[in-house]
């Protein structure tokens, strides 16, 4: 993990690709001449030989609506269209049929030509380690854009948990009883099972239930359905927030991170606080983009220069870093491929799987 942190840092440090393309306008009024506005369009990315969007955009998530990933695709696709990087409009698609297999499929199928230069698609460590783990697809069958920022977890307790505190928790297990925790599949089960191994603890003594979004966990443990979830600022912070009823709060009880956050979700401990004989657990989440294998050099291109914009504005810093406690990670082209092929092998080698 600290080989991770390390390359991601490296990369962030070297990210200087600078905006070169944005705007965009309908083939129509390419055809009229009509004159560009200061975001620029399709017709004056033409003439100076670049690529502009032409069409509505589909932007797909592999997870329900509420989710971290959610939340990231729709404010990035916000701040697109803020920025005037594109006049076209983005079509925000959430399908988490096959476990969010059957989107990946779709997107890296998507074959050469318009619609794959207007197809994106939110990518994280949470969609490509159960894609490796259960299909034949790779990185290779996608075009890496970008990495936008990096992401940890929390543990919390529904309002109807007996578990309020991890020190309880840890209690209940050495006395025999069973703890359920839910989750979203991907990178919170990674998390989970982090913990398990740091802990001693079997999956029968904490059991895990996989959700397609961690909005979908929340809801269990409001519910009472689960006595503990695991989940991210962007979609917990709500929850924490002074004021809400009771029967809609969580308690932030365990920090999967070195240090603690800041804010009401700084209440949660990190593992050594709790216990000095074990070490603190901490697996950070990379937030990405990717489009299909055939999109065109000029549109992958384009995309990456995008959100490099994106992530210089106040809005991206303020509102989605700052707001749910993200660390700003933006990688250019380049340096997306050879971050997620690497987390692909270091992936692949850890579960006995490596090409």
């Amino acid at each position: 993990m600290k080989k991770q942190l390390a390359f991601v840092m490296a990369g962030v440090m070297a990210a200087s690709m600078m905006l070169t393309a944005c705007g965009g306008s309908s083939s129509s009024s390419e055809a009229a001449g009509s004159t560009a506005e200061s975001t620029g369009s399709a017709a004056e990315g033409e003439a100076q030989g670049a690529w502009a969007p032409s069409k509505s955009i589909d932007w797909f998530c592999a997870s329900s609506p509420g989710g971290g990933s959610d939340i990231f695709s729709r404010m990035i696709t916000d701040i697109m269209t803020k920025e005037g990087v594109t006049s076209e409009t983005f079509l925000v698609t959430n399908k988490t049929d096959g476990g969010g297999e059957v989107v990946k499929a779709q997107v890296s199928e998507t074959k050469a030509g318009k619609q794959a230069d207007h197809t994106l698609m939110t990518f994280n460590v949470g969609e490509l380690q159960p894609m490796l783990l259960n299909t034949d697809r790779r990185i290779e069958d996608f075009t890496p854009i970008a990495v936008m920022a990096l992401d940890k977890q929390l543990l919390f307790a529904g309002p109807k948990s007996p578990y309020q505190d991890f020190q309880s928790v840890i209690d209940a297990i050495e006395s025999g009883k069973s703890v359920n925790v839910s989750g979203s599949k991907g990178d919170d089960e990674a998390v989970y099972a982090a913990l398990l191994a740091e802990m001693g603890w079997t999956e029968d003594q904490l059991v895990y239930v996989r959700h397609d979004a961690t909005s979908d966990a929340i809801t269990t443990a409001l519910g009472g359905h689960s006595e503990l979830v695991i989940g991210k600022p962007a979609a917990t912070s709500s929850y924490v927030a002074e004021g809400v009823e009771a029967s809609k709060k969580l308690t932030p009880v365990l920090a999967f991170s070195t240090e603690r956050f800041t804010g009401a979700l700084g209440e949660a401990p990190i593992l050594s606080e709790v216990d000095p004989n074990h070490k603190d657990v901490e697996l950070p989440t990379w937030r990405g983009v990717c489009g299909p294998k055939d999109m065109s050099p000029e549109a992958a291109q384009f995309w990456s220069d995008a959100l490099k914009k994106v992530s210089e504005t106040e809005q991206w810093k303020t509102e989605y870093l700052e707001k749910n406690q993200l660390i700003g990670a933006y990688m250019d082209l380049e340096e997306t491929k050879e971050y997620m092929t690497q987390a692909q092998v270091d992936y692949l080698a850890s579960i006995g799987k490596a090409e």
